[in-house]
């Protein structure tokens, strides 16, 4: 039913144990971009590279695309955003396109960079848009990488994505400007998300992938308590929303179930133990579906 777009390179690799975790093993032939899942509500996976899915599922190729936000500006396309998808750790935090310049330049901001500078950048279009619209009349200039050696010899001004802007330090330039944030994003095809069938499937996909990344980081906790103990141990527990708290048959002891943080499971077990709590089971957690 859905043909799927997932990006290569550096997503490449969280992505596809994203959807194996979600139960969407992403099965790669022997040409690795031509892939499939055993699940009736995929038809096609291919693998390319994120700068161009924006484009192809905006225009109909395929019904359902990874990539990150930057790169659905870039290409202008209208899709549908269907959730903000960090995929990892390293994706969680947004990474900023921003505008930087030669740290001895003495430009402070982009109003005071001059007209007929030199621009060089991966996002020629988002950065045309942003100098137009604060007035400047600069040279933009398409970089195929390395985009900040090219700074102060051959360009004056630097566009690029940084997360802590270390890299743009190092080769001794400043930020002065910051045209977006950009977090990777699940997106649909417009016409396939107004599909009632086409729909459904999207929106169940989407729920087990955010299902593994809810999950990530928790583990559940059981354990049983004596009646007498129960609320001392409930004080302390840290729960989604409130602990689940059943009876034991036949018994003055209750059964207390919770999710909890994994970082914090060394320092919560003992001080369970400590206020009563017996049996306690530390479990997995593959999903949770909200």
């Amino acid at each position: 039913m859905l043909k799927i777009a997932l990006p290569k390179g550096s997503l490449e690799e969280k992505t596809l144990q994203l959807f194996k975790e979600a139960d969407l093993e992403v099965l790669k032939e022997s040409r690795n971009y031509f892939c499939t899942i055993k699940d009736p509500r995929v038809k096609e996976v291919r693998i390319l590279r994120p700068q161009e899915i924006p484009a192809f599922v905006a225009e109909g190729y395929f019904d359902l695309g990874i990539s990150g936000y930057d790169c659905i500006m870039e290409n202008e396309a209208d899709v549908e955003i269907i959730a903000e998808l960090p995929i990892s750790r390293a994706t969680a935090r947004p990474v900023k396109l921003v505008v930087a310049v030669p740290e001895d330049s003495g430009i402070d901001n982009v109003s005071n960079i001059p007209d007929g500078a030199r621009v060089t950048t991966e996002f020629p279009n988002i950065t045309r848009k942003f100098f137009e619209q604060h007035g400047r009349k600069v040279k933009v200039y398409y970089s195929h990488g390395a985009t900040e050696a090219k700074v102060p010899d051959i360009m004056d001004v630097v566009v690029d994505l940084t997360e802590t802007g270390e890299t743009l330090r190092r080769n001794r330039l400043k930020i002065i400007g910051t045209i977006l944030e950009s977090t990777t994003r699940l997106f649909a095809n417009k016409v396939s998300y107004r599909h009632p069938e086409k729909r459904r499937a999207i929106d169940e996909i989407k729920t087990l992938l955010l299902g593994v990344i809810e999950a990530r980081g928790k583990v559940m906790l059981s354990m049983n308590v004596p009646a007498k103990k129960l609320d001392d141990v409930i004080s302390i527990l840290p729960a989604m929303k409130k602990p689940t708290v059943s009876p034991l048959y036949n018994s003055d002891y209750y059964e207390v179930v919770t999710v909890v943080e994994k970082a914090n499971v060394n320092i919560i077990l003992p001080e369970l133990k400590a206020k009563g709590a017996e049996d306690i089971l530390e479990i997995a957690i593959s999903k949770i579906v909200k």
